[in-house]
């Protein structure tokens, strides 16, 4: 059974920093790209960062470009979001996904406000 299981957000002021975490379990964790996307108020669901299942390759959307890191770590099976200079635009509920084998799994989302 596949479970995808976010952590880490909350409220911070524009120009902070945060860390999101996915845990994932019940995947081969390495095999497979995982991404991030968030969801904001009134908005479609969009792609904000993807990374490899090796973690060499990484793509941003161009709104977090310079402001937000992917990275993984295969031996905790855990994949992260390094969000700073966050902006009010940033405000969103963040989800963990990936495909395997054609099936799509997501978390249950982490909210992310940014707000002075």
């Amino acid at each position: 059974q596949v479970q995808l299981v976010e952590s880490g957000g909350g409220l911070v002021q524009p120009g902070g920093s945060l860390r999101l975490s996915c845990a994932a379990s019940g995947i081969t964790f390495r095999t497979y790209i995982m991404n991030w996307y968030r969801q904001a108020p009134g908005k479609q669901r969009e792609l904000v960062a993807s990374i490899s299942g090796g973690g060499g390759t990484t793509n941003y959307a161009d709104s977090v470009k310079g402001r937000f890191t992917i990275t993984r770590d295969n031996a905790k099976n855990t994949v992260y979001l390094q969000m700073n200079s966050l902006r009010p635009e940033d405000t969103a509920v963040y989800y963990c996904h990936t495909v395997i084998w054609g099936l799509t799994y997501w978390g249950q989302g982490t909210q992310v406000t940014v707000s002075s």
